[in-house]
């Protein structure tokens, strides 16, 4: 079986993976499209320390082809997305709605490949760059079968985290104001998560100035070119006098942490997104607390993904929510070093490899 393996030096695709078969609560899913995430570049730049060797990949949708025997809410020849959240569903957490923050789903390691007769980590619960996986039962949302599997594949994290930090975890309202930093693939669905939420101005920011238009077509009603600029603070307050009530950190980056802080207005939150070193500090004044601004932490769009992957597959056969616009390129997994070459240039919004 194929796969994209980082063997703690480099990631290699190799052909002799073999997955085992599902236990009573998991399923196997094969794999249709998988989203390239900078989490997944991070484990390869030591951003995220992840013990090798791993198998890559956390974005995925599939078709279900066998199930465990207490599994009864999917079937085989279901569509699926997938979920990274492994939730037990009995914990405190768990029980008060906040699946996120379930504590047996913390730092979980699963070994369901092998290579060579030698076990092979799972990465985030889930593994998709390769052909099949076996997720716990949880992890399998049933979508409809008119949604394109490589679209399907990045409501399991790119959707959940950008759409759910605006609705779940900021809970942005009509007439609010927004600006969002970095138009990644995170950002681009902070963006139309604000713009469904009904705020009147959302401002992206980022360093690439021919982002600007897939900026707006998510719903962006400006854009400020970071390097364009003295300071993109000061750009953003020119264009919402007072500063913004929403500011999103989509980049990962501790100055541009404090950036969004300082855009923000009496009362403002700044919601981080953007991965970090694991040993980052930022800075910020602490008298401007005193305004009543706040920062939040987000882990996975507040996400509950049985409830939250279902509605958004709703909003998307309305048309109020994009996926296709999503996906700049796909490839073939055997061009995974092309598909990372193209995220670090900032060349797509979302590269996703179809199989």
């Amino acid at each position: 079986m194929k796969g994209v393996l980082f063997d703690g030096k480099e990631a290699l695709v190799v052909d002799d993976l073999e997955v085992r078969d599902p236990g009573p609560n998991e399923v196997l899913v094969k794999i249709g499209a998988a989203g390239l995430c900078h989490s997944d570049i991070s484990v390869i730049n030591g951003t995220i320390p992840f013990p090798p060797p791993v198998v890559l990949g956390h974005e995925g949708a599939g078709i279900v082809e066998s199930v465990g025997e207490l599994v009864t809410h999917v079937a085989p020849g279901d569509h699926v997305a997938l979920s990274t959240l492994a939730a037990c569903g009995t914990c405190r957490e768990c029980d008060r709605g906040r699946p996120t923050m379930c504590a047996k789903s913390f730092g979980n390691l699963s070994a369901p490949f092998k290579r060579g007769g030698k076990d092979v980590w799972s990465f985030a619960g889930l593994s998709v760059f390769t052909e099949k996986i076996v997720v716990k039962g949880v992890q399998a949302v049933k979508i409809p079968k008119s949604i394109p599997l490589a679209s399907a594949a990045l409501i399991g994290c790119g959707v959940l985290t950008g759409v759910g930090a605006v609705l779940n975890r900021a809970k942005v309202q009509p007439g609010d104001t927004v600006a969002v930093i970095g138009t990644g693939g995170i950002g681009l669905n902070v963006i139309q998560a604000a713009k469904l939420a009904g705020a009147v101005k959302i401002v992206a920011v980022d360093a690439n100035p021919a982002k600007e238009a897939v900026a707006r077509e998510f719903g962006a009603t400006d854009f400020v070119d970071a390097k364009a600029v003295e300071s993109s603070v000061k750009a953003v307050q020119e264009l919402v006098p007072g500063g913004v009530d929403h500011a999103f950190e989509c980049v990962g980056h501790v100055a541009v942490i404090r950036n969004a802080i300082d855009m923000l207005g009496r009362g403002g939150q700044a919601v981080i997104l953007g991965v970090a070193p694991s040993d980052a500090e930022a800075s910020f004044h602490v008298s401007s607390m005193f305004l009543d601004k706040s920062i939040m932490g987000c882990r996975y769009g507040s996400s509950r993904p049985q409830y939250d992957i279902a509605r958004y597959a709703d909003l998307y056969g309305t048309g109020a929510l994009k996926l296709d616009e999503l996906v700049t390129q796909t490839y073939a997994l055997d061009d995974f070093h092309h598909a990372v070459e193209d995220a670090e240039a900032g060349k797509v919004a979302r590269g996703v490899f179809v199989f």
